[in-house]
């Protein structure tokens, strides 16, 4: 099975709540998490070791996702609102991450590890 390599910042809450739930769209197990140390984006490393990263990297992603294929030529056909979207969030992030519940971050940490495990 092809893989695609998804870093991120360990460390922000948020960060891994939105990687959990990537995961989770990704039935068909493509898509393997790996923290990543000093990002200032997150990055998506695809088979070929090709790697995108920020705005850039959403239509990658989405098409490796079910139903994702129209979400990612929008993304292809306005790539500079992607990225400032992207920036947008990512810029707030902390904020985005406080009202987070301690529960919702364990859950992220578990389906992370879990998909972690199973990419083994």
């Amino acid at each position: 099975m092809t893989e695609h390599t998804i870093l991120y910042d360990p460390d922000c809450g948020f960060c891994r709540v939105c990687v959990a739930v990537v995961l989770r769209w990704d039935r068909d197990g493509r898509l393997r998490p790996a923290p990543g140390e000093a990002l200032d984006s997150w990055r998506l490393i695809l088979p070929d070791g090709t790697t995108a990263s920020a705005g850039a990297a959403f239509s990658p992603l989405l098409r490796v996702l079910p139903g994702g294929a129209p979400l990612a030529r929008l993304t292809d056909r306005f790539p500079r609102a992607a990225e400032r979207a992207y920036r947008f969030v990512a810029d707030r992030r902390s904020a985005f991450g406080k009202p987070l519940p301690a529960s919702a971050k364990r859950w992220a940490d578990r389906v992370i590890s879990e998909s972690a495990r199973d990419s083994r």
